[in-house]
């Protein structure tokens, strides 16, 4: 068992991940999990072209949940906070500490410099958060008074000098400023800024200072480690809190860590922080963490004295670049610039999928998508005599016991799929509010849960790990609701040994038990004039299916598993409130999930008098679902679902499909989206047309009116 954590997203640990997808065989046993404060990480060398507007986000960001899955490791999404060294854990906000036998660190660096909180600047590095604050600005330009006010660049380095010549394309008005200490340039570069009509204001205290107090900008003053590194008691450089390494990359006095790239520095050779570095580090790297994994001795690197760097630039709107060797600049010229591009593009090419990369095509869906198909479901539950023809289906049953006249009803169910995500935290979450939902839409609120767990054969350790992360998960969804994890009982997996990562083998099984007021929501009370309201977009289905093939775009999976993780038990609050205000105003509900709408929307249909008229414009879609269902993207329980599709042919269901044409791909998208499997997927509640208009016309509600009740 390799119980190895690999923490931070950086180059080497990304060009790591690829080796081991690529070559399955050198992939250290056991598990792998790697720990990134974000699901892609940016290459540093096209990031100033982003900045500019050359490129867009999915051109210089590296897919990092979809390179864990094919390299067979456990992706944790956290900020990690802090190290035990002694207890060895990595500690991570608002997660429980991952445990380590071995512990990689690639976390990249942070800017030097502390902003003062009221000069309005904004440090370059992490990236996301400067991105996010020049996006703001971009929306505020339309504002006279934003358009022509200064924006100023903080720093005296390379970083600085490429940051503002990338300001000036994409703001080729704004009056751009950069801060730099004196005689700290080369002339062609004061030139070039000089070109690009940007003010050069030298100053010995790089702060802001006089008329720029208050201007806004981006501070790229240098960088140094993470500050919790030199915390946590490991060996760093009081000046720039980089890790001390051996040449093995092993931290000096902790040979069971390694460091590499921006957050360290072999003791021995430093090097300045650079990506270029950074990716060299990492077969090395690679070598030696399959090395100590496997009890084999390690190697030593010398990385080379001097790097070829390309600095990238703009002259009158117009790319070019510099290159530099040690002291020496060649440049500007157009040609660098296009070698310098060749050499992005190549580097980013090698995170594309490949065919030997993928296998997906084979992959069957999980999470809700892995329940069995409705037809064998009903056809089965009828031959055992559980269910027969005219039963109503519920979310959940009341239990049969005597009870005082007037109490509570008390209900239960059980819900469980297999691991939708390699983190078992997370999956342990999402399994419980998916399993929540089943009450929720019944009106009842969840009182206690007991969870079976089946987990793969492995380690102790490494059992033992993913049943500590799962049941965490799970408490995290309970505790907030003031339910309970009340007991369980576990399982060890018997069908031989799981493919990595283990964490993705974890089967996690909940029943749950809840209290209901009255009157209980059943589903089929759908009455005419009813309005039928949503709580969510739909859409789950398809970007985890499309996702297995690496069509995702991570934005789009990083805003689904958001969504999911979000617990909709305050909305039954209000909806419980509301119920007190009018007791006869909420009809039915159910919850959207492995069946799709129209699947669910069909139980709720058991009245020959009714009928649903459904908006096909208000049906709300998550980010990218659309796109990826016109493409034929499909969950593999989708096929089974379409079934449904009969209620528009029997008059059951009325789709409007207002600027759709017959046959276009939109239409055809929109109606896979009604069958769509979802996990932890919206409510879907029937209602009185005033209490639609109270939930609906509320400030930031999440309801959305799709459809109405009428008589057929």
């Amino acid at each position: 068992m390799s119980g190895l954590v690999m923490a931070g997203g950086g180059h080497s640990h990304a060009l790591v991940l690829r080796r081991w997808a690529m070559q399955p065989s050198k992939r250290p046993s056991g598990l792998i999990t790697l720990v990134s404060r974000t699901s892609t990480a940016l290459y540093s060398g096209m990031v100033p072209g982003l900045i500019a507007g050359i490129y867009q986000h999915d051109q210089v960001a590296v897919d990092l949940r979809d390179l864990a899955d094919q390299a067979g490791v456990a992706l944790v999404v956290a900020e990690i906070t802090g190290l035990e060294l002694q207890n060895q854990l990595l500690r991570l906000d608002q997660r429980p500490a991952l445990p380590y036998v071995r512990l990689s660190l690639n976390l990249g660096a942070v800017t030097s410099a502390n902003p003062v909180p009221t000069s309005g600047l904004v440090p370059i590095k992490p990236l996301e958060p400067a991105l996010d604050f020049l996006g703001e600005q971009d929306r505020q330009m339309d504002e006279p008074a934003v358009a022509t006010s200064p924006f100023q660049v903080v720093g005296s380095g390379l970083a600085a000098v490429e940051t503002v010549l990338a300001l000036r394309k994409r703001w080729p008005r704004r009056p751009l400023v950069l801060q730099i200490r004196p005689r700290h340039l080369q002339p062609v570069l004061i030139r070039a800024l000089r070109e690009g009509s940007i003010q050069i204001l030298e100053t010995s205290e790089l702060d802001p200072t006089g008329e720029f107090m208050t201007t806004p900008g981006l501070i790229c003053t240098g960088s140094r480690a993470p500050h919790w590194l030199a915390e946590s008691g490991l060996p760093c450089y009081p000046s720039s809190g980089r890790i001390r390494t051996e040449a093995s990359l092993q931290v000096i006095g902790q040979p069971k860590l390694f460091a590499a790239g921006d957050c360290a520095v072999i003791d021995a050779q430093p090097r300045a922080p650079s990506g270029v570095w950074a990716v060299r580090a990492a077969a090395p790297l690679a070598h030696n963490l399959e090395a100590a994994c496997e009890g084999r001795p390690l190697q030593r690197w010398r990385p080379q004295r001097q790097a070829l760097q390309l600095l990238g630039g703009f002259n009158k709107g117009h790319p070019t670049a510099w290159a530099l060797r040690g002291s020496r600049l060649i440049g500007p010229h157009p040609l660098i610039w296009r070698l310098k591009a060749a050499i992005d593009a190549r580097f980013m090419a090698m995170f594309r999928r490949s065919r030997s990369m993928d296998s997906a095509e084979t992959m069957a869906c999980k999470g809700c998508a892995a329940k069995l198909a409705a037809g064998p479901l009903e056809s089965a539950l009828q031959q055992a005599g559980i269910a027969t023809l005219g039963t109503q289906p519920e979310d959940a049953a009341i239990l049969p016991m005597n009870t005082a006249a007037g109490s509570t009803p008390v209900l239960q169910s059980v819900d469980g799929f297999p691991a939708l995500v390699s983190d078992p935290w997370l999956n342990g979450r999402l399994t419980t509010l998916h399993a929540c939902s089943d009450l929720w839409a019944c009106g009842a609120r969840v009182l206690a849960a007991q969870a079976v767990v089946t987990l793969p054969q492995a380690t102790e350790s490494t059992q033992e790990t993913l049943l500590a992360q799962t049941l965490a998960g799970i408490r995290s969804a309970l505790d907030p609701q003031g339910a309970q994890l009340i007991g369980g009982h576990t399982l060890e997996a018997r069908d031989g040994l799981a493919q990595p990562p283990p964490s993705r083998a974890v089967q996690v099984t909940l029943s749950v038990s809840g209290q209901a007021l009255e009157p209980f929501w059943p589903k089929a009370g759908l009455q005419a004039g009813d309005r039928l309201l949503l709580s969510r977009p739909l859409g789950t289905g398809v970007l985890f299916a499309a996702a297995m093939a690496g069509a995702t775009p991570a934005p789009a999976l990083d805003l689904a598993l958001e969504q999911m993780g979000t617990s909709q038990h305050v909305l039954l609050e209000d909806l419980l409130d509301l119920q007190s205000e009018h007791p006869n105003g909420i009809h039915a509900a159910t919850d959207i999930t492995g069946f799709g709408l129209l699947g669910h929307l069909g139980e709720m249909l058991r009245n020959p008098a009714l009928k649903v008229v459904l908006n096909g414009a208000h049906i709300p879609a998550l980010a990218g679902s659309l796109s990826l269902l016109a493409k034929g993207f499909a969950s593999s329980l989708a096929p089974a679902n379409r079934r449904a599709w009969s209620l528009l042919d029997n008059g059951c269901v009325d789709l409007q499909l207002t600027g759709l044409e017959p046959g276009s791909k939109r239409l055809q998208a929109l109606l896979e989206l009604l069958v769509d499997p979802q996990t932890c997927g919206p409510l879907l509640i029937s209602v009185q047309a005033d209490i639609a208009q109270v939930l609906t016309t509320r400030l930031q509600s999440p309801w959305t009116e799709i459809g109405s009740v009428q008589t057929r």
